[in-house]
């Protein structure tokens, strides 16, 4: 299935009643599995999920372990890149070299790997004190 695809289809089941601005999220893991997500509000905005959060949970879920690729779409009039949280979590579960790629509902695109959307990511090699050995 195309990620652009399985993107479009859940996008449209996304729950956003109060803003309007409906994004879906399309994952293949590295196992060749598509997940997908869609963002769901809350009337407490900051208690909502995004779509991006919600495939990667998806992914997790069934079992696999890293995205091999992403695709997100949303109704705009220029690609969305993720927001922060988002890219912290795709670089956790993403090779700096994979390809996120991000759509408009009307066509337009833009592809650029995780190294793009998150340069001097945080991961858990940060977490380790200068003393004690890399994780």
């Amino acid at each position: 299935m195309s990620l652009l695809k399985a993107a479009t289809d859940v996008r449209l089941r996304a729950y956003a009643p109060y803003s309007r601005f409906k994004v879906g999220a399309a994952i293949r893991s590295v196992e060749g599995h598509v997940h997908i997500g869609c963002n769901v509000e809350n009337v407490a905005y900051p208690e909502g999920t995004c779509a991006e959060a919600g495939a990667i949970a998806a992914m997790i879920a069934a079992g696999d372990s890293k995205i091999g690729e992403i695709c997100v779409i949303a109704d705009s009039p220029d690609p969305v890149p993720p927001c922060g949280g988002c890219r912290q979590k795709i670089a956790e579960f993403a090779a700096q070299d994979v390809v996120v790629t991000l759509c408009t509902t009307d066509g337009k695109f833009k592809s650029m790997t995780v190294a793009d959307l998150l340069p001097g990511v945080f991961s858990a090699a940060h977490m380790v004190k200068s003393d004690e050995g890399r994780v």
